[in-house]
């Protein structure tokens, strides 16, 4: 399809980049897919930023990444205490980061739509990539939790969580759940597609990715992965 010059200068760049994840929406084969590895890649990239490896030998032992952290003693930003830390501020960073991807996903995803003139355009990705996060990071969210502004030593949970996103098994897993749940749509993720705008175009992953949490949790649970 060839653009008028004055379609070109509507382009709405900055929205095809966050939608299309940076162009790996333009995969010639299964952009879906592709948009979940971002997912994946990003949520490991999350808890290489807590853990802060100091060398590259680091990444390839869980204990040298435990040991650097608990030595360190920061949590989340310099200075902050590990071992003295509000239960509240991991929990709330976990559910601002698929907030902002799943807010920015449904301005950029509504935007392409109509640009494009397809509902639901195959090449954006970004729902794919917040749908990945809710699979990977709603499981290692507590499920019985105590008083939020509590403190206490957190370093255990904190490193756990951490660690999870850089475990090849539970990685997969999560990675296989979602794809399973994506392209199944077992009701009623397909009548979330009818949502207008955006909202269409992400809700149904959104929801796939609840599916998928669902499962890793019990995987998490019976010491499976």
């Amino acid at each position: 399809m060839t653009l008028s010059t004055d379609s070109a200068k509507d382009k709405p760049s900055f929205a095809l980049a966050i939608a299309t994840a940076l162009g790996v929406g333009y995969a010639p084969r299964a952009p879906g897919t592709f948009g979940s590895l971002v997912g994946v890649i990003t949520a490991m990239l999350t808890a290489l930023f807590f853990l802060r490896p100091s060398s590259v030998r680091d990444l390839f032992s869980q204990q040298r990444l435990m040991e650097s952290t608990l030595m360190d003693q920061h949590f989340l930003v310099p200075g902050a205490d590990i071992h003295n830390a509000a239960l509240i501020v991991p929990v709330v960073c976990a559910i601002l980061l698929v907030l902002l991807l799943s807010l920015v996903g449904v301005w950029s995803a509504g935007k392409t739509a109509v640009f494009s003139g397809i509902e639901d355009p195959q090449y954006v990705v970004i729902d794919e990539v917040a749908g990945q996060h809710i699979t990977l990071i709603l499981p290692l969210i507590p499920v019985a939790m105590p008083h939020f502004a509590a403190h206490m030593d957190f370093s255990d949970y904190a490193i756990y969580s951490a660690l999870s996103l850089l475990n090849w098994k539970y990685l997969l897993a999560g990675f296989v759940l979602f794809r399973l749940f994506d392209i199944w749509k077992p009701f009623p993720i397909r009548n979330l597609e009818k949502l207008p705008g955006g909202w269409g175009v992400m809700a149904d992953d959104w929801l796939a990715g609840v599916y998928a949490a669902i499962f890793l949790k019990v995987a998490l649970h019976f010491s499976l992965l």
